[in-house]
């Protein structure tokens, strides 16, 4: 290192030193040996990760400003990701995320892309909300999960991505399910068909198939077609002879077969089964 360069970093570790004596809150203090070495502020850096994230941060960053094109210049750039992703807040996930791109953006053939890539669908899973609730983060994740295995699907993060893609389908299938469910019983059977519909569709592996096939052959029953309604009544007879809706199944099997030998001239409203 010649003695310019020399000069700079410890200069700039005097004034980091300084920094940190006028503040009454301890900050990270970059001596000049430590200036001197990408590999020594990196270790810094990964050793407060979870100790003290903000004085990481500031090791990382210096391995970033003094050593741009250093291998350790990479590790920091993940480093900084991974000391916004342990914070775990919303806010910080967010930049998380963006750091992590911005890794991939550069170092997309780095052996750490796979890890900066589920780590970005991790963002979003993490703070996925229950069915019900808005599902955004949801479908986020499972956007970046199916990323990660098309982009590497044979690492360890694409096996993990393939675990994390159920649960995210189950989450989506249940929340859909609320709303069909929801416009089942006050009768609205159109668009709690289009619900159920989707995730036959989107979300084939969904464990509760059952009540899905039982809502959409009643609510084909209560729009009175009975055709369309009775294959989904026999699936659950056949397919799912332990549900608990395989009773209910039945009684409508009964009630079809009883309307296709004396069709009514006027149906009248049909009641839900609860």
């Amino acid at each position: 290192m010649n003695m310019k360069r020399m000069s700079c970093v410890v200069l700039i570790a005097v004034a980091l030193v300084a920094a940190a004596g006028c503040s009454g809150k301890k900050k990270a203090i970059i001596t000049p040996a430590l200036a001197t070495s990408d590999e020594a502020l990196y270790k810094e850096g990964e050793r407060l990760i979870k100790k003290d994230p903000e004085k990481a941060l500031v090791f990382f960053r210096q391995v970033m400003e003094s050593f741009p094109k250093s291998f350790y210049a990479q590790r920091a750039m993940l480093g900084i990701g991974e000391t916004y992703y342990l914070k775990g807040d919303e806010a910080n996930l967010i930049l998380a995320a963006a750091q992590y791109r911005t890794f991939l953006s550069l170092y997309p053939s780095s052996p750490s892309a796979p890890m900066a890539q589920y780590r970005i669908a991790l963002c979003s899973f993490n703070k996925m909300l229950k069915p019900g609730r808005d599902q955004t983060k949801t479908q986020e994740a499972l956007t970046e999960l199916k990323k990660t295995i098309a982009l590497y699907p044979l690492t360890d993060e694409a096996k993990q991505a393939r675990e994390k893609i159920a649960e995210c389908e189950k989450r989506l299938a249940e929340s859909n399910f609320i709303v069909a469910e929801f416009y089942y019983k006050r009768g609205s059977f159109r668009p709690a068909i289009g619900r159920l519909t989707e995730i036959l569709t989107e979300y084939p592996s969904f464990p509760e198939m059952d009540k899905v096939f039982f809502v959409l052959g009643d609510s084909n029953f209560g729009m009175g077609k009975v055709d369309e309604a009775g294959p989904f009544f026999i699936k659950i007879v056949t397919d799912y002879p332990k549900s608990k809706y395989v009773k209910k199944a039945q009684q409508r099997l009964k009630e079809i077969e009883e309307i296709k030998k004396n069709p009514p001239k006027q149906r009248a409203p049909v009641p839900i089964i609860k």
